[in-house]
């Protein structure tokens, strides 16, 4: 779960931008394509999605650089129909098909009440709450998730057949925030041992069989959809690092009830969570999923973004290797 760094320096998103953009095209980005790039890390670091934000130009770079992902993609619309789209994402890093993908979707979706995109032979797509709030922005819900290569041997835990991957939900609102659920399907347990494990079968079973279902499907959908195969002998790669895939779906509630009422309905659902009680330990305030991150992200872009020790640490050697100055 990211938090909020206890030893945060505030640091103007913009020069975090310029950080990202400028490391993004010493490693071979087009300035355009890095700029892009930027803008969705530090719309993470702004909402306080600090694993997903601007600290992972450190892998990106050097993967660009070391020749596992192509740092210059053409991205290429493979079918399309009214209602879907398979887009082919040249072995670059998966955030430019995905976010073509999400804006034809908007289209398709406001045209024909539904819109389906898989993209695929593309590295990391970063959080997957960047396409569902493109969806919630135009009036629309928006699910989505990604697979990647899994690399299976006999004696292997069991979990590591759910992968890990991540998903996101959103649904829009009126004058409060959207609802936006993005998390990693067995966030918790990537790192699980047996004796972890064995606690949580013995005392929350659901929880353990529950993210290991929901990892499969995601694997099932992101993954072995796009075209990355249970086998990596199968797989079809010009590079390394792309070695992964996705699914978008965008929805239009009109289709199915008054949009304003929709909107209305999540907007009070807001407003009477707040009155109740909070989960222990989480600052006193119950709330609806993203409505803490759309506050952050109003407020840090005023402030600065708390950039903590780790987080600079990483940004600062990677910084030294390609050569470019950082903004403290």
């Amino acid at each position: 779960m990211n938090r909020v760094p206890s030893d945060g320096t505030p640091v103007q998103s913009q020069a975090l931008r310029e950080l990202v953009a400028a490391l993004a095209q010493r490693a071979g980005m087009t300035a355009e394509k890095a700029a892009l790039l930027a803008e969705l890390l530090v719309l993470n670091d702004l909402r306080g999605v600090f694993s997903h934000g601007s600290r992972q130009i450190a892998t990106y770079a050097r993967d660009m650089r070391d020749g596992k992902l192509n740092p210059r993609p053409e991205v290429k619309v493979l079918r399309e129909s009214a209602a879907t789209m398979l887009l082919d994402g040249d072995a670059g890093l998966g955030y430019f098909p995905s976010w073509q993908a999400a804006h034809a979707l908007v289209t398709k979706a406001k045209t024909i009440g539904v819109g389906v995109a898989v993209t695929r032979h593309h590295g990391h797509f970063g959080a997957a709450g960047l396409y569902t709030r493109v969806a919630a922005a135009a009036g629309l819900i928006g699910y989505d998730t990604s697979g990647h290569q899994l690399k299976l041997e006999a004696g292997k835990p069991l979990l590591a057949a759910a992968g890990g991957s991540p998903m996101s939900f959103a649904v829009p609102a009126g004058e409060e925030p959207p609802l936006v659920l993005d998390f990693g399907a067995i966030h918790d347990l990537y790192s699980a041992d047996d004796e972890k494990l064995a606690w949580m079968m013995s005392n929350m079973p659901s929880t353990l069989f529950r993210s290991f279902g929901l990892g499969t499907i995601c694997q099932s959908l992101g993954g072995f959809l796009a075209g990355v195969p249970l086998q990596e002998e199968r797989a079809v790669k010009r590079y390394a690092g792309a070695n992964q895939g996705a699914l978008f779906v965008f929805i239009d509630p009109a289709q199915f009830i008054e949009p304003e009422a929709f909107k209305r309905e999540i907007d009070e659902y807001h407003r009477v969570v707040a009155t109740l009680k909070p989960f222990p330990n989480t600052g006193g305030r119950a709330t609806l999923p993203g409505r803490l991150e759309w506050e952050r992200e109003r407020r840090w872009a005023e402030e600065g973004v708390p950039v903590g020790t780790r987080h600079r640490e990483e940004l600062s050697k990677v910084a030294a290797e390609f050569d470019v100055p950082l903004p403290w």
